[in-house]
């Protein structure tokens, strides 16, 4: 890329960043009251995403490999319990993704 096509490149990255921030603001505004099925999907959609991280980070688990699944079950508890203890979910996250790691590098 030369440095023209860089400079674009960033320049359309930022805008379009800008963008998807301000477009909620300008959609609803403060004076307005948020539609119902906006704040439906505010209290659903954390949840759901949380739902479909843990189908993602265990679909791919072999039961005949050497560790069985470990490392990904014990960091799955541990981010269980945080997330019960603590009620913040990047705290959990965060906490479970170290954890594995440090079993698949260290221990397993």
């Amino acid at each position: 890329m030369t440095t023209i096509q860089q400079i674009i490149t960033i320049g359309m990255v930022v805008l379009g960043t800008q963008f998807t921030r301000w477009i909620a603001f300008i959609s609803f505004p403060s004076n307005k009251p948020i539609p119902s099925y906006i704040e439906y999907l505010g209290k659903v959609l954390p949840p759901t995403i949380f739902g479909m991280l843990v189908v993602y980070c265990y679909k791919n688990i072999n039961i005949f490999s050497v560790n069985h699944g470990i490392p990904e079950l014990i960091a799955g508890i541990i981010v269980v319990c945080l997330q019960l203890w603590k009620k913040n979910m990047f705290l959990s996250i965060a906490t479970g993704t170290i954890l594995y790691m440090f079993f698949l590098q260290a221990v397993f």
